[in-house]
């Protein structure tokens, strides 16, 4: 068990290089992960969601009666900002209707659990970020399929019903059943839960690496464009939640939460649902893909430097 253990701490520290290198192969040598068929990419988000699903407690859902003004400020700055500053990138950078549709997807998703780690990295209110990320991730079948068509709606065809169904599916169903067993197996669970950042890593991987590869040409013409809007999207949205913290005077510690927790999206369920919502359009999966890579390289940059500033109770000794 204490091996199992040492790699999945590996993992976890080291995700965002190993998402890299992944990625990095899938391009650069795409033959490497072309037998990753992107068919496979809810199954593998499932098995990611539903790991979450195995580390949350019915005490991540009381923060929202204990402290609604918090839950509010994190739900309107993760369904306003980000799709707000997807619609405006999009726009900014005249992008084709594929990226925009990947971008926006991106942009109205929720929040993963990669912002759950970074905020506990850069010493924040960890309470305060699973309880968004809970709570937004069960708002998302609604929200995520009426923001997605309401800017959409003149650039492509919206599937909305498929998203909704898509987001049951691949979110609802394998975050429940996890919290389900949890809350009825929790000594199995707790034992369960040493090797998830592994496996939620490696599942992640598989799905980057698919898309990618996949898509290594396109990408190849459009990389540049691609890869500008999806760094200033994220942080932006970085900027975003740190400046509402600011301007609510929160403590230093909402504030990491709040501006990790805009800037990190569930870019897998983006890259799930591009795949789901928009057929289509094969590009619509890159903004997803690359976002999963990048947001887990400057969460650990951002978590390093939040590191430094002191929270309220630090600042009083």
């Amino acid at each position: 068990m204490k091996v199992i253990e040492k790699i999945s701490e590996f993992f976890g520290k080291y995700m965002a290089l190993i998402v890299l290198a992944a990625a990095a192969l899938a391009l650069f040598v795409p033959q490497s992960s072309l037998w990753i068929d992107t068919s496979w990419i809810n199954y593998l988000l499932m098995v990611v969601m539903f790991g979450m699903g195995l580390t949350m407690k019915p005490r991540d859902f009381a923060l929202v009666f204990k402290r609604p003004k918090d839950i509010l400020v994190g739900t309107a700055a993760q369904f306003i900002i980000m799709p707000a500053l997807a619609f405006g990138l999009s726009k900014l950078f005249q992008l084709d209707p594929a990226l925009t549709a990947g971008v926006v997807l991106v942009g109205t998703c929720p929040g993963g659990t990669s912002s759950n780690v970074i905020t506990y990295l850069s010493k924040g209110d960890v309470a305060l970020s699973v309880g968004m990320t809970s709570v937004n991730t069960l708002l998302a079948p609604l929200l995520t399929p009426a923001i997605t068509w309401l800017l959409l709606q003149t650039t492509v065809r919206v599937d909305v019903w498929a998203m909704f169904w898509s987001i049951i599916q691949v979110i609802i169903i394998p975050v429940a059943l996890g919290f389900v067993i949890n809350r009825f197996f929790g000594k199995f669970t707790e034992k369960a839960v040493a090797v998830l950042p592994s496996v939620s890593t490696v599942a992640i991987c598989l799905i980057i690496a698919a898309v990618v590869s996949h898509n290594a040409e396109k990408i190849y013409t459009s990389g540049v464009l691609v890869f500008a809007v999806v760094i200033l999207h994220n942080l932006l949205g970085y900027a975003g939640g740190f400046g509402l913290g600011k301007l609510l005077k929160m403590p230093p510690e909402k504030v990491k939460a709040l501006s990790i927790e805009v800037g990190m999206q569930n870019s897998g369920l983006a890259t799930s649902l591009a795949g789901t919502a928009f057929s289509g359009l094969a590009m619509a999966t890159v903004p997803g893909a690359v976002f999963s890579v990048w947001h887990n390289i400057s969460g650990a940059i951002l978590a390093g430097f939040y590191r430094r500033w002191k929270n309220s109770g630090e600042n009083e000794k």
